[in-house]
């Protein structure tokens, strides 16, 4: 593994959150008509992504703060 980065070689699989995802996602979050689902369909990525980029994301939504559900209104 050393070799192949000393030839400029990086592993894994390149992440699709990008700053401004991130940011966009953590814009969305206070408005309490967007859930995690559907903040993540908005910006084309999974639920889980937002979990995983968003550290404090799981103490937000368990504070009330974040709906686990979009009603249709």
């Amino acid at each position: 593994m050393d070799a192949a980065r000393a030839r400029g070689r990086v592993g894994g699989r390149p992440t699709v959150a990008t700053a401004e995802i991130i940011r966009a996602a953590r814009d969305m979050l206070p408005n309490p008509d967007n859930s995690i689902t559907s903040i993540a369909k908005i910006l084309g990525v999974s639920p889980g992504t937002l979990y995983n980029h968003i550290p404090d994301l799981r103490e937000l939504r368990a504070s009330g703060r974040i709906p686990t559900q979009v009603t249709a209104g």
